[in-house]
C-alpha cells in the first residue's frame, strides 16, 4: 500500500480541528484536509479562567467516528498536537480533578517573583533553557502550592494537554518531550524533569510521567474507547511532536542553519533550528528558550503575541457590529500611512485585556505617542510592530549563534499575510519563504508516518513537503528610512542595544 491515511488533530487556543492527511509513499507527497472543526475559548468562572476539555474530547470523538465512516480499515493511526504550557490533574483512579486553568488564567499574578525567592533564576535557566513568561507551567503549579490548594495535594498524575488526550485515546499515561520542555521545568538536553527546582518550591514530583520521544507509538485505541465508537481495536495512537510549534518547524521547509522561522499564528514563535540546547547569561538576558524538537532538534526561540492581538481587535469591532474580512485588514493597513507609532506586542497590558483597542490606545497614550486616525492606521501600527519586534529577535539570535542568517520561513496560518510578509522582508533585509499554511498538521501527519516507521530523518521528512506545497517567496525592498523608524521602535519598548 503506497498511501497511507491518518487523523491528525490540531488543537488551538481557539479552534481544533480534525485533519485527514493522505502520505504517498512511493511519491513521496502529503496532503492535508479538514475534516472537522469547532471552536475552542477560554471559560471564565469568576476569577479563573478554565479550557472545557471534555467538549473538546466529545468533538474529536465525533472526528474520530467521521473519519472511520469515510476511510474505514484504511485509517491506520491518529496523533494530537496542542497548545504548550496548560496541564491537567488526575486523582489516583485516573479522573480529571478539574478542568485545566487556562495560561492566561490570573492565578500566575505575582508567581515568578514567589519562585525566584526561593530558586534563583539563574539556576531556572541552567537547568531548562526556557524563557522566563508569567504564563508558563512552572509558575501556574507553583501558584498552587503557594495558595496551598488541595486539588494538588490529591494529585496522583500530571499530564499536559496532548498527554491528557493520549491517555483518554489509549489509556496510557506518558509526557511527549516537546510538549513537556514548555514547562520550564524539564531539561531539555537529559531530557528528565528537573525534580530538585520542583522539590525546592514543594511542588510534588511522583506525579511526573516517563518522558517519551515524538513519533512514539503510544498504544492502540483503549477497547472501550473502540467499543463506543464502533471501531476497530488495531488503529494505532502516536505522539507526534505534540506542542504545536515543534510539529509546525518539522513542517517549515525552508528551515536550515542559515534559515530562520515564525511559527505565525496566534502566537508568533520566532528563532532558529539547533542541534543542542543553548543555554548561558546572554541567551537568558535575551530571553530564549530551549524547546524540543522533532529528530533530537531544539527549537530555540522567543514567544511573541502575534494574531492574538489582530483576533482581539477584530472581536472588539464585531461585538460593535463591524465584521473585517483579513483581506479587508490589510488593505487598510497597506494603505494606511506608516510609522505613526509603535507598540511592544509582549507588553503585559496585551496578554488577555477586555478590550484591545483600549489597551493599545493606553499604552500609546503612555508612550507619548500619537493614537491611529483610523483602523487602517490601527492595524498597521501591529504590523510594523510585529515585523520589527522579529528583527530583533533575529538579531539577537545572530549575536548568539556568531552568523548571519540570510532567509526566514513563515509558516503556519499567519504566513497567509502577505503584508506582514513583506513587511519582515524589507525590515530584515532578508528572503522571506512563506507557507505552507496547514505547517502544524502537516507536521503531526508525517511524524506520525515517521512513528509507524516509514520516514527515517528530518530532512526526509521536508522533502514531502517539498514535494507537496508551492513556497511564496517575499524579496527584501530595504530602504533607510527603515532603520530610523526601527530605532524608534526600540526606543518605545526600552530596549538598549
Amino acid at each position: 500500500m503506497n498511501k497511507i491515511i491518518v487523523l491528525a488533530f490540531d488543537l488551538g487556543a481557539s479552534s481544533c480541528r480534525a485533519m485527514i492527511g493522505v502520505v504517498d509513499e512511493k511519491e513521496k507527497t502529503v496532503s492535508v484536509e479538514e475534516l472537522y472543526r469547532w471552536p475552542n475559548f477560554m471559560i471564565r468562572v469568576g476569577d479563573s479562567l478554565y479550557w472545557d476539555v471534555l467538549r473538546i474530547w466529545h468533538e474529536m470523538k465525533n472526528a474520530i467516528k467521521m473519519a472511520y465512516r469515510k476511510f474505514g480499515k484504511d485509517l491506520v493511526s491518529i496523533g494530537v498536537d496542542t497548545w504548550g504550557i496548560d496541564f491537567a490533574l488526575l486523582d489516583e483512579r485516573g479522573m480529571l480533578i478539574e478542568n485545566p486553568h487556562t495560561y492566561r488564567d490570573p492565578r500566575t499574578e505575582g508567581m515568578m517573583e514567589e519562585v525566584f525567592k526561593r530558586v534563583p533564576k539563574e539556576r531556572i535557566y541552567e537547568r531548562t533553557g526556557i524563557q522566563f513568561i508569567r504564563i508558563n507551567t512552572l509558575y501556574q503549579i507553583f501558584s498552587m502550592v503557594f495558595h496551598n490548594d488541595p486539588k494538588l495535594k490529591i494529585a496522583k498524575t500530571f499530564l499536559m494537554i496532548p498527554d491528557l488526550f493520549n491517555y483518554w485515546l489509549t489509556g496510557e499515561k506518558f509526557a511527549e518531550y516537546t510538549e513537556a520542555t514548555t514547562t520550564q521545568f524539564l531539561d531539555p538536553g537529559a531530557k528528565k524533569w528537573t525534580f530538585d527546582i520542583l522539590e525546592a518550591l514543594g511542588v510534588p514530583t511522583h506525579i511526573f510521567p516517563e518522558v517519551i520521544e515524538p513519533g512514539t507509538r503510544i498504544g492502540k485505541i483503549d477497547p472501550r474507547l473502540a467499543s463506543e465508537l464502533d471501531i476497530p481495536k488495531d488503529i494505532d495512537v502516536v505522539a507526534p511532536a505534540t506542542h504545536d510549534t515543534a510539529s509546525a518547524i518539522a513542517a517549515g521547509p525552508m528551515v536550515a542553519e542559515d534559515v530562520g522561522y515564525v511559527s505565525s499564528g496566534t502566537w508568533s514563535l520566532v528563532g532558529v533550528e539547533l542541534p543542542h540546547p543553548l543555554i548561558n547569561k546572554k541567551a537568558m538576558e535575551y530571553n530564549y528558550t530551549n524547546e524540543g524538537g522533532a529528530f533530537n532538534t531544539i527549537t530555540f526561540l522567543r514567544n511573541i503575541q502575534g494574531m492574538w492581538i489582530v483576533e482581539e481587535i477584530r472581536r472588539v469591532l464585531a461585538d460593535k457590529g463591524q465584521q473585517l474580512s483579513y483581506d479587508e485588514i490589510l488593505k487598510m493597513a497597506q494603505e494606511a500611512k506608516p510609522f505613526t507609532a509603535f507598540i511592544d506586542p509582549d507588553y503585559e497590558g496585551f496578554i488577555a485585556p477586555e478590550n484591545m483597542v483600549e489597551a493599545i490606545n493606553a499604552y500609546l497614550e503612555k508612550t507619548g505617542q500619537r493614537k491611529p486616525q483610523s483602523l487602517g492606521e490601527l492595524f498597521r501600527i501591529v504590523f510594523e510592530s510585529l515585523a520589527f519586534k522579529y528583527r530583533l529577535v533575529f538579531e539577537q539570535a545572530e549575536d548568539l549563534l556568531g552568523r548571519k542568517l540570510r532567509g526566514i520561513n513563515i509558516f503556519g496560518g499567519g504566513s497567509r499575510n502577505w503584508f506582514l510578509n513583506q513587511l519582515t522582508a524589507d525590515f530584515t533585509n532578508k528572503t522571506v519563504y512563506a507557507g505552507p499554511e496547514e505547517a502544524t498538521s502537516i507536521g503531526n501527519v508525517l511524524l506520525q508516518v515517521a512513528g509507524l516507521g516509514i520516514i527515517k530523518s528530518l530532512k526526509e521528512l521536508r522533502e514531502y513537503i517539498k514535494n507537496s506545497y508551492k513556497i511564496r517567496v517575499f524579496e527584501p525592498r530595504y530602504s533607510g528610512e527603515y532603520e530610523e523608524a526601527y530605532e524608534k521602535f526600540l526606543g518605545v519598548i526600552g530596549y538598549r542595544r
